[in-house]
């Protein structure tokens, strides 16, 4: 077994060191060879520019802790992106949490690196303690991101196995979470789904829930509570990827059975990071313990509907709707219903957005058809949220 952390008390179970994120005890030797891959550097680069490579190796593989390292160089960075891609990083909430207590973060899925990054920026400009992060193993193409993302507290999501094995996964990562938040009270993110919904109308996925529900003690609604299931709404403004989500959308109704390359999922990591994203903001809903306890069944079927109609309404009404989110549903339905929530100048504004994402679009032969269809599903993405919200409020 190896130690987790600095508390000598915690070791980590053999079955979960395949998935687990890297200790303190293996932190050092693994930061080391993580600054020698030239994929490393040409990221940092490509990144950070300016930056003083051999410098910032030095400061990398003198950090002592994954704590240090995630508070001191991750936090600084992301400081950094805040700084250099959104208008700002805004959070509330904060009265939902019981600092006795660990939690699963549920959140709608925006972007691939950014979702759970700055959620953990918040808490790391509270001084709060930080999640560990579920990333599937589908976007750890080389061994040196594997190895970033495990030494930034990251568990790996198996995302690649037979259908045989797919249950023996399962049940591993539920394990897991139900160890890191039960034993070693670890908070955990999670999105809501696989993979991010390209046209924003965010919905938990039954199995998510039910693998979640594997491993406890109790019925499935018992298990489930266990991990304290926190809904959280993520609210960009702006989504860097929306011209390649309207990209894929033409590729796929050219051909049905178009599949993204690795290309493609890195391109979308890229895009994430470095492009603008206007506005950012987190909203903490309530832990749905209480209203799971209170459901009238424990038959598994309907206690996972249940769980999944919750965290659905409280990410719903939980979003921070924007100028272009109004503007969006208007301009899709056709009507003046949200009028006051914008002004021409916002109109203008966000059609020539739309019209410049569009340009982005490396696709052959366009014809003025496709575009106007791209141009219907971007504002689909941005008109869903409010669609969403409305629902969830009992309003038609």
């Amino acid at each position: 077994m190896t130690t987790i952390g600095k508390d000598s008390e915690y070791t980590l179970p053999e079955e979960f060191r395949d998935i687990a994120p890297y200790d303190d005890t293996q932190f050092r030797e693994k930061m080391q060879g993580l600054v020698k891959e030239p994929g490393f550097e040409h990221a940092i680069r490509y990144v950070m520019p300016d930056v003083d490579y051999a410098e910032f190796c030095r400061e990398l593989v003198n950090v002592p802790t994954q704590d240090d390292f995630q508070r001191g160089v991750m936090g600084k960075f992301l400081e950094f992106l805040v700084a250099r891609t959104t208008s700002g990083l805004s959070f509330d909430g904060y009265e939902h949490l019981d600092p006795s207590r660990s939690y699963t973060f549920i959140t709608n899925h925006r972007d691939i690196v950014l979702d759970a990054s700055f959620l953990n920026l918040c808490f790391i400009r509270r001084n709060m303690p930080i999640t560990q992060v579920a990333i599937g193993n589908n976007l750890l193409i080389y061994e040196w991101i594997s190895d970033l993302v495990k030494l930034n507290r990251s568990f790996i999501v198996k995302r690649d196995v037979k259908v045989i094995e797919a249950l023996k996964a399962a049940k591993q990562l539920s394990a897991y979470i139900h160890y890191t938040i039960g034993r070693r009270h670890e908070s955990v993110w999670i999105a809501q789904r696989e993979g991010r919904a390209k046209d924003s109308n965010d919905l938990t996925q039954e199995s998510l829930i039910k693998m979640l529900g594997l491993a406890g003690e109790g019925n499935v609604k018992d298990r489930l509570m266990e991990v304290n299931l926190l809904p959280a709404a993520i609210s960009y403004e702006y989504d860097p990827n929306d011209y390649l989500k309207a990209r894929e959308f033409l590729l796929r109704r050219r051909d049905p059975a178009f599949h993204k390359s690795q290309r493609d999922d890195l391109l979308s990591m890229e895009t994430g990071l470095l492009s603008p994203k206007g506005r950012v903001h987190f909203r903490l809903g309530e832990c749905i313990n209480d209203s799971l306890a209170a459901f009238g069944s424990d038959e598994r079927g309907p206690v996972v509907r249940e769980a999944c109609r919750l965290i659905d309404n409280a990410i719903h009404r939980g979003y921070h709707l924007y100028p272009c989110n109004y503007i969006a549903y208007d301009e899709y339905h056709d009507t003046k219903r949200f009028a006051d929530h914008y002004t021409g100048a916002d109109v203008e504004g966000f059609d020539e957005y739309i019209n410049r994402q569009l340009d982005k679009v490396d696709v052959a032969d366009v014809s003025a058809e496709e575009r106007a269809y791209m141009r219907h599903m971007v504002l689909m993405m941005y008109a869903n949220p409010v669609v969403n919200q409305l629902r969830a409020n009992g309003i038609r």
